[in-house]
């Protein structure tokens, strides 16, 4: 066995490459073993095994910037950097990460739960380098999805004009998560498929070198010749006329060969891309069948390739998507769109009832929002579904395009609130701070599925501008569906349980918590309301007026980031109202990011449980024995 020797890249340096591709199997197999317990990104991990053995082999980490994008695919690369025998915990509270982590290593030096930012990263690095006077290596990999994203196109244009020496390597895959879709995907798939590019480019030189005398002179000053090869063999020819040169496509399987090439891209003096063909779920026939289910996946049985999933309630996701259906069965005017998350935003269903009014713009957030408002201008009703981490990508177009035109968008927000193994980059608590205050939107949660449902057909009813409902990365609570859905009054809060001088103000799946703590304090004689504050903007002001003037000391509970959150709205009222002595205790996350683990591990960790609700009602019930006189309005 090859890979307990492993402690550190370095031990890579005396391998011979037929040790190289034997280690690499080993790794395959580790891999497999490991996620079959703790699941992960399996995929994306099998497909960059030798690519990630040839680079350490190449280059000296830390030294040398290895910079993944994403990070999903850096297991390997973990695996070489001395964090083998903790794989156990990967995705775990208080585990190994699933993504790169700064702060696991020092091999990490980039981190990123999103796409397309390594070349950005890789030019940042690159320039401080040579500012710095140093002269090592920058490396960045970036897959053909992340190549969708716009920020992607911005460095690829600002590297090559710098010319600053730098390697990206374009591992090709052919997939993100979703199939990939667009331009750029066309044009990736016209190289696969023609290998006689570079032969042809090189027997051109070395034709024109073999011309007695001027040979050589020739052969470097005759570059119309060679660009002519180029654009006879490969339409375009992109990344060249970005000012990369282009090394491939080479088999990213090969170690032999991607060693070679690395070493040819060291004598560049300049940007170099290397294009690299990898199979996703390489090694593992079941992933290898089916790399878009194997891309992130439950623990699984390793022979039969069975996905172990608790069976139970189905997720929030699955009763949109149904939905959605239904509601586009009734109004021709739903058009779904995503950017590049048809299955994980339960848009699959839709996607094969309504195949034209199902549109996947890739890894393109802002595109997204923007093609939403124009459709919206047209008549249509697009209904963005995104994830909330994904939704921050597109702040400006928001504002700017959808918000500022008052155009009728509907959002479709999902994992919102905490969304467990994926951690921080993923945890979709933000979005109400960063939405909330821009005019003319409306931002609601439901308490259950059937609330959904009926939230769905008031944002489909909805003409006065975007509206947004939110639901998180959790299994329904299992309520009865009604046949018939009805709009919702815009604003209108529901109080599910009468007050007795205290009142939970409770968002989403916030409500049941508050409906358990108030059920607990009962029975100690605290009678606590229990309020679903389904729209987190407009408030229902009427409520709030009603629960000042009796006095009610008032408990804000939400999932979400508590800067710039509903409490902050409700205390935003209450001040403008002119009413500084009505109690408002806000629980919600704090102003830090929250690590990996289960949603229950993250929030206990933040204080969101049944306990701590019902520690502050018996406080507030101690404090109530002193007497405090009611709120008046002021006249």
């Amino acid at each position: 066995m090859l890979l307990p020797q492993i402690k550190q890249p370095s031990d890579l340096k005396s391998m011979s490459q037929d040790d190289l591709a034997l280690l690499s199997a080993e790794i395959r197999q580790f891999l497999i073993e490991k996620l079959s317990v703790t699941g992960g990104h399996l995929a994306p991990n099998l497909g960059v095994v030798e690519l990630t053995v040839a680079l350490h082999y190449c280059y000296n980490s830390p030294a040398d910037k290895m910079i993944f994008d994403v990070g999903h695919q850096a297991y390997v690369h973990k695996v070489l950097t001395g964090r083998m025998d903790r794989f156990d915990t990967l995705r775990q509270h208080n585990g190994l990460c699933g993504f790169v982590k700064r702060n696991e290593s020092e091999h990490d030096v980039w981190e990123a739960g999103h796409s397309s930012t390594s070349l950005s990263a890789a030019m940042g690095m690159a320039l401080a380098r040579d500012l710095k006077g140093e002269d090592n290596q920058v490396i960045a990999m970036i897959g053909d999805g992340a190549l969708t994203g716009g920020m992607a196109f911005e460095a690829l244009n600002h590297i090559g004009h710098e010319q600053r020496k730098l390697m990206v390597i374009l591992n090709d895959n052919e997939m993100s998560i979703a199939p990939n879709v667009g331009a750029m995907h066309k044009y990736l798939s016209k190289i696969r498929s023609d290998r006689h590019y570079l032969k042809a480019k090189d027997d051109v030189e070395g034709i024109l070198k073999k011309i007695p005398a001027i040979g050589d002179r020739l052969a470097k000053s005759a570059s119309w010749i060679k660009d002519s090869v180029k654009y006879m063999m490969v339409p375009g020819v992109l990344f060249e006329e970005l000012g990369f040169t282009y090394l491939g496509p080479i088999d990213g399987h090969d170690i032999p060969k991607l060693i070679e090439t690395f070493k040819q891209a060291d004598n560049v003096d300049g940007p170099v891309l290397v294009h690299v063909l990898t199979t996703k779920g390489k090694g593992y026939q079941p992933a290898e069948a089916d790399s878009h289910k194997w891309h992130g996946i439950s623990p699984y049985k390793i022979e039969s390739g069975q996905v172990l999933k608790a069976v139970g309630k189905p997720m929030y996701t699955e009763v949109f998507g149904q939905t959605l259906i239904d509601l586009a069965k009734q109004d021709k005017r739903i058009v779904a769109v995503t950017p590049a998350m048809p299955t994980g935003s339960g848009l699959i269903p839709f996607s094969k009832e309504f195949p034209d009014r199902m549109i996947d713009v890739g890894i393109a957030e802002q595109h997204a929002a923007t093609m939403c408002a124009a459709l919206a201008m047209e008549g249509l009703k697009p209904v963005f579904a995104v994830y909330s981490t994904f939704m921050q990508r597109a702040y400006d177009q928001i504002v700017h395009d959808i918000c500022r035109h008052n155009a009728n968008v509907m959002f479709a927000i999902d994992r919102a609130g905490f969304v467990g193994p994926d951690g921080e980059t993923h945890q979709g608590v933000y979005d109400v701070a960063f939405m909330r205050h821009i005019p003319n939107i409306v931002l609601m949660m439901p308490k259950d599925e059937n609330e959904l449902r009926h939230m769905m057909k008031t944002a489909l009813d909805y003409n006065e501008g975007p509206i947004a409902y939110r639901y998180p990365r959790n299994n329904v609570v299992g309520v009865p569906l009604d046949d018939v859905l009805v709009s919702i009054p815009i604003g209108s809060w529901e109080q599910l349980r009468p007050s007795d001088g205290y009142a939970v103000i409770a968002s989403g799946s916030m409500v049941q918590l508050a409906e358990e703590a108030a059920e607990m304090v009962k029975r100690e004689g605290i009678t606590a309301g229990v309020i679903n504050a389904r729209f987190l903007k407009p408030l229902d002001e009427q409520m709030l007026r009603d629960l000042a003037v009796r006095g009610t000391k008032l408990i804000v509970l939400e999932e979400t980031s508590q800067a710039g959150s509903m409490g902050s709205a409700v205390l935003e009222f209450y001040a403008e109202q002119g009413l500084h002595d009505v109690h408002v205790q806000l629980m919600g996350i704090p102003d830090r990011f929250i690590e990996h683990g289960s949603i229950k591990e993250q929030r206990e960790e933040v204080g969101l449980t049944v306990e701590n609700v019902c520690a502050e009602l018996r406080k507030m019930a101690v404090q109530s024995s002193y007497g405090i006189p009611k709120t008046r309005f002021p006249s």
